[in-house]
């Protein structure tokens, strides 16, 4: 006889929720970004190919150990930020005016008022997409900041609920277009 492994799977409304809140913002596109929390020994990740909005299952990764083959392919660097920070929630989301403004930066420093006070600091680094460069980078970042942006990738934002971590992807990107609405200005 031949045993399957049992692969974990969920529906959450509150993701399903955050999931459509980041589509609607225009924060992620198409089947792009993705989102997870801890749970126990692991945490619930979108399934590989899935979209956001309208979510489907999430699938659970052990902390350790073998990875389901339909999980996302950030699953590294999701799993790398679970295990070197007590973060309990990330968001991957592909801000557009982020990612403009992350090339030929190492960091960010919004000037906005709510920029400032929930990402007065935002880290820029590079790694190719799942890489275990990326991974360590992201984790090392998010160890002192609650978002990071991936120079020409997107961000990642972390926090105990999805919904600080979506908090923090909202107002980074509304940091960054404010950043470049005044660089629009100042250049006239």
């Amino acid at each position: 006889m031949v045993w399957k492994k049992e692969v974990r799977r969920v529906r959450d409304r509150q993701a399903a929720w955050i999931g459509s809140r980041l589509y609607q913002e225009g924060l992620i596109t198409a089947n792009f970004g993705n989102l997870s929390y801890r749970h126990g020994e692991g945490f619930y990740i979108k399934r590989k190919g899935e979209y956001l909005d309208p979510l489907g299952d999430l699938v659970f990764v052990p902390l350790d150990g073998e990875v389901p083959a339909d999980a996302s392919w950030e699953w590294i660097v999701h799993r790398a930020i679970y295990c070197e920070t007590p973060h309990q929630a990330i968001i991957h989301a592909h801000p557009v005016h982020a990612i403009a403004i992350s090339f030929g930066v190492d960091e960010v420093l919004p000037q906005d008022c709510e920029g400032e006070l929930v990402c007065p600091r935002i880290p820029v680094v590079t790694g190719a997409s799942g890489s275990t460069e990326l991974a360590q980078n992201v984790a090392a970042a998010l160890a002192d900041a609650p978002v990071v942006i991936v120079r020409g990738h997107g961000t990642f934002a972390a926090a105990s609920t999805l919904e600080g971590a979506y908090v923090a992807t909202s107002a980074v990107e509304h940091a960054c277009r404010i950043l470049l609405l005044l660089k629009g200005i100042q250049n006239r």
